[in-house]
């Protein structure tokens, strides 16, 4: 069956007007453009002189990470859209959290949603970033996150997914599909074969996923059966090995059976495609990722990833090298010319799919993109959503509601936002939200020695959300200790009320199973803030059900 054929059929469903574009646009295209075609290429920072190398290699698409300056970013993307072959994709991390739009509505990331635990509020979550997203013309979304949180100390699934259960995990990813898709943003459910039962990260390593072949078909072949179901346009093939399959085509498979997925013909053909029976569009994960470069050399893997069934590379730190490879695994048949055609066309099927016939197609109006952003209707109902995700999973000495009359005086350790991808992160909110209150707020210092005759109330407050790059998310103490060995050993509760509020990873009580209280927030947006404390005071009600054991396992940590 040729792809034209293929582009007929679901997801893309692509009508005769539809279908006869792809085919022009194709056959008009050089060998080059056509290479250009199925690379994806980031941009950040403001490097005018990097945007136009960029420009000059007429990728596919690029993923913008943006800044404030809604003038500069459609200044910027409307010189590359003008620049490349065929119509510009431009993709993004629709998350919510810390990847909300800086000038848009803040909305919750996937764990807050799956607090919450309302489909509609994840479905309402995600039409308003593919609405806001369209206005600068993002049409391309690498979510969501369709992980399972099995691992309790995996930093780059956590806060991501949407949370332990398989049956919440469906339910809200078939709701995010079709609040993005519903809204002309294509979707994606990664990371293909399934991430969260190793608790690395495949940005440092190539993670293994080790369940066996029925364990695998219960969870995250149901999963992606179902978000297929769904019409969901596009998988991402991630630097992830999955064994017992391998082994089950290739019983003495040896090292192959760890092959990353990218560059796996068994998980990508037979699997996904053939026994799955996915006709949507497959994207690479990042290319620079140590999942990957652990593997092979760049020369060897960016063809391989095109050969094994990906149809679109995401990512080169060197395009014009792998461009080239590329090229040259075409022209030597190891690309063959149907493979090129097949990954080259769906790139184009999924421009079509969303609209972008002509160039003038990516971008709205101005003065309507702008006013795409933070509508007042849509920040107050994601208001609505924030309020009820503060999640008090433990208070065994009933500490809250706080009073200014019995907990005036607060020693508040602040371990500040961390965030890989923002170099410069604003400070926590929270200590002025609580002298607001009427607290006396001290900002702890290696110098102090709290005791009850200083301090009523100790609070810790923490705000790493799970993104990448981390290894292990944990509770520091000697870092929060200034690096003080002995107070690193010292634990207030025995002589203080005591309480950890997390604004992201929300597995603290592994390393702090005795803590009296601890708050789960899963975002460190101001809003969320905002919403911690307004329930600590009792004005707001706590959500009580938390989207994974947030006691890790450990009998003790309910006590």
């Amino acid at each position: 069956m040729s792809i034209y054929e293929n582009l007929r059929k679901p997801p893309f469903s692509l009508d005769d007007r539809a279908v006869d574009w792809v085919r022009k646009t194709y056959d008009g295209l050089t060998l080059e453009e056509r290479v250009g075609q199925i690379f994806v290429l980031i941009m950040m920072g403001r490097n005018e002189e990097e945007f136009a190398r960029i420009r000059a290699l007429k990728p596919g698409g690029v993923t913008r990470f943006f800044t404030p300056d809604f003038d500069y970013e459609r200044r910027v993307l409307t010189e590359m859209n003008e620049a490349v072959a065929a119509p510009l994709i431009i993709t993004a991390d629709l998350e919510g959290s810390r990847y909300s739009f800086s000038f848009g509505t803040p909305v919750l990331g996937q764990l807050g949603l799956a607090a919450v635990d309302d489909v509609e509020a994840t479905r309402k979550s995600a039409e308003i970033l593919a609405t806001e997203a369209r206005a600068l013309g993002v049409t391309w979304s690498f979510t969501p996150v369709i992980d399972i949180n099995a691992a309790f100390r995996s930093a780059i699934v956590g806060t991501r997914s949407y949370g332990s259960d398989v049956d919440r995990i469906e339910r809200h990813a078939l709701a995010h599909i079709q609040g993005l898709q519903a809204n002309g943003v294509a979707a994606t459910v990664k990371h293909w074969p399934g991430e969260g039962f190793d608790d690395r990260d495949q940005h440092l390593v190539t993670t293994i996923n080790p369940l066996s072949l029925d364990e695998w078909q219960a969870s995250f072949g149901r999963l992606y059966r179902r978000m297929f179901d769904e019409g969901v346009l596009s998988v991402m093939s991630a630097h992830i090995a999955f064994p017992a399959y391998v082994r089950s085509k290739m019983p003495d498979a040896g090292l192959e059976a760890f092959r990353p997925a990218s560059v796996s013909p068994l998980l990508n053909q037979t699997l996904l495609r053939d026994e799955l029976g996915f006709n949507g569009l497959i994207v690479s994960d990042a290319t620079s990722m140590g999942g990957l470069s652990a593997w092979g050399q760049d020369r060897i893997t960016k063809p391989e990833i095109i050969a094994s069934g990906c149809d679109v590379i995401l990512f080169s730190d060197d395009p014009e090298r792998d461009m080239a490879a590329v090229k040259e695994a075409v022209i030597s048949g190891q690309i063959s010319q149907t493979r090129l055609q097949d990954a080259v066309c769906r790139m184009l099927g999924l421009k079509a799919k969303l609209g972008l016939f002509e160039k003038s197609d990516v971008f709205p109006p101005v003065e309507t993109a702008k006013a795409a952003f933070a509508k007042p209707d849509n920040v107050e109902v994601a208001q609505t959503y924030i309020a009820r995700s503060p999640t008090l999973v433990k208070d065994v000495q009933s500490l809250f509601p706080l009073s200014v009359e019995t907990h005036k005086r607060i020693l508040l350790v602040d371990g500040g936002i961390v965030h890989p991808l923002m170099p410069e992160t604003p400070p926590l909110i929270l200590p002025e939200l609580l002298r607001q209150e009427g607290f006396e707020v001290t900002i702890d210092r290696p110098d102090i020695k709290p005791t009850g005759g200083d301090y009523d109330l100790v609070l810790y407050a923490l705000a790493e959300e799970s993104l990448l790059i981390r290894g292990h998310i944990f509770l520091d103490w000697r870092k929060l200790a200034g690096g003080n060995l002995y107070r690193a050993m010292h634990r207030t509760w025995t002589h203080l009320p005591t309480a950890i509020i997390s604004f992201g990873h929300p597995y603290y009580l592994y390393d702090a199973p005795r803590v009296p209280a601890l708050i789960n927030a899963y975002s460190s947006m101001d809003p969320v803030q905002r919403a911690v404390v307004n329930c600590m005071m009792g004005r707001a009600a706590f959500n009580r059900t938390s989207p994974v054991d947030a006691f890790c396992g450990l009998e003790d940590a309910h006590y």
